[in-house]
């Protein structure tokens, strides 16, 4: 029987080899029989995204749940994001939220993520307790859907509704339609289609239907991914600004009039900047190693506290929920952001609508934004290299970052170290190269801040001799 081993958010496998309806029941069993530990009426919120067998798996888990006494409100819509999936488990004071997806991952791939009852990822503590029950084998007969919904054990919901219709309470969607901007929206066939048909009705769609083989490509907001619609807001001349999501529209994408992609790190500050300069709100910035060193710069500038986390999403909301502190933003160089004033969970289409927000009621473009950013912080680039070496190539450069053995990158004198997560190396003038092996394939991470993209990329090439000569 195949070993189930979550990652950093969730787990996740290729659909009808390891990813199977017996192997998601074990899974679903471990984790109802961790809720069951932890909940006197135990109740869990179930849905599926746009992967092939969704439904399937869904219900799978709805069934397994609800055989042991467990009541479940499945979504009832022909697929969900991760966050009306988190959402709706704070709505329906649900002890536990679980959503089928592989996120960003190829199509070949399913997965299954565990929401605790605030609404965000789960700690890693549940999710070692629910890895450590699952049984090596199973063997359970749960009665249909119908009969469990007879018994009142099964309540479908419909989580879209409830997610539009918060998104109608928490924003200002009249001032972004009435605002005159000409927008755009890539859902890279993923779980966010539908909610946004529904609330922007009249703007420009990309690869908003279903498909749940993503035409080939993994649904991950990347450039590399979103040349499509870069070139279409390019050619129109007139789109003011796109928002694209991945396959469970939790993560972002975002561009420009001019069809550039603008990175998490920009869209960080600019967060930053709404929220508390010109909304007047307060609270802590988290954000992981990876991220640009002007977030910090920005946050002394307006008097907020900042931390530095480890990279991974489930750092960052660990702190959100247990630190007793409230927060402002909280966010990671992949694409994962969450914000005040909502559940501590990334989602791609909340990020959107509030920098859509903030372009209409200042009535200024994106880039007059970057550039009143840049007024306070400086200009700045993050750029980054996936460097594919041999694992025994990999150690070494770890071990010789860990022995100190680089004393500078080209022209790069190294002043001063950190390795919170992998190895950071700042060098004068505010830049600094990461270097960070991947946990799961022979791929070194090596990530560079400069003044400029030319800068970052010449710190990347001058590293990259360093590491490979």
């Amino acid at each position: 029987m195949t070993k189930i081993k979550f990652g950093t958010d969730g787990w996740r496998a290729i659909i009808a080899q390891e990813f199977t309806v017996q192997n998601v029941q074990r899974v679903a069993y471990a984790t109802a029989l961790w809720l069951k530990e932890n909940a006197a009426n135990p109740t869990a919120v179930v849905g599926n995204d746009c992967r092939f067998g969704g439904k399937l798996f869904s219900s799978s888990v709805a069934r397994v749940f609800a055989s042991m006494g467990i009541k479940v409100y499945l979504a009832g819509n022909e697929f969900v994001s991760t966050p009306m999936v988190s959402l709706g488990t704070v709505q329906l004071k649900a002890d536990l939220g679980v959503i089928i997806t592989a996120s960003h991952n190829p199509p070949a791939y399913n997965g299954f993520k565990i929401k605790a009852h605030y609404g965000g990822p789960a700690t890693p503590a549940i999710i070692d307790a629910v890895e450590s029950r699952i049984p090596d084998e199973i063997s359970l007969n749960p009665a249909s859907l119908e009969d469990y919904t007879k018994e009142g054990l099964i309540e479908e919901v419909d989580l879209e509704t409830l997610y539009c219709e918060h998104v109608r309470k928490s924003f200002d969607l009249e001032a972004i339609h009435s605002s005159g901007l000409e927008l755009a929206y890539d859902a890279m066939y993923g779980a966010g289609q539908h909610v946004m048909r529904r609330l922007f009705p009249d703007i420009t769609f990309l690869h908003a239907e279903n498909n749940p083989g993503f035409d080939g490509q993994a649904p991950e907001p990347i450039h590399k991914n979103l040349t499509e619609l870069s070139e279409t807001i390019r050619l129109s001349g007139n789109i003011d600004s796109a928002l694209a999501t991945d396959g469970d529209a939790d993560r972002i994408g975002f561009y420009n009039h001019k069809g550039e992609f603008i990175d998490s790190h920009h869209l960080i500050l600019l967060l930053i900047q709404y929220l508390h300069k010109y909304k007047g709100l307060q609270g802590e910035v988290v954000t992981t190693f990876s991220c640009t060193g002007k977030i910090a710069a920005l946050c002394k500038k307006y008097g907020l506290p900042h931390t530095v986390t480890k990279i991974g999403f489930k750092y960052i909301c660990d702190l959100m929920v247990n630190s007793g502190k409230s927060y402002l933003v909280g966010g990671e160089e992949s694409g994962g952001i969450a914000i005040s004033g909502y559940i501590p969970e990334r989602d791609g289409i909340w990020i959107g609508l509030t920098l859509w927000e903030y372009m209409a009621k200042t009535g200024q473009s994106l880039d007059d934004l970057i550039a009143q950013l840049y007024d306070e912080v400086g200009a700045f680039a993050v750029e980054r290299y996936d460097l594919h070496v041999s694992e025994e190539l990999k150690q070494q450069i770890i071990a010789n970052c860990q022995s100190g053995k680089y004393t500078g990158f080209g022209d790069h004198k190294i002043l001063r170290t950190e390795d919170m997560d992998g190895y950071k190396f700042h060098f004068d003038g505010d830049s600094w190269v990461m270097i960070r092996p991947s946990g799961t394939e022979p791929v070194l991470r090596v990530y560079a801040e400069g003044r400029s993209s030319e800068e970052a990329f010449s710190i990347l090439d001058a590293t990259k001799a360093v590491l490979l000569g």
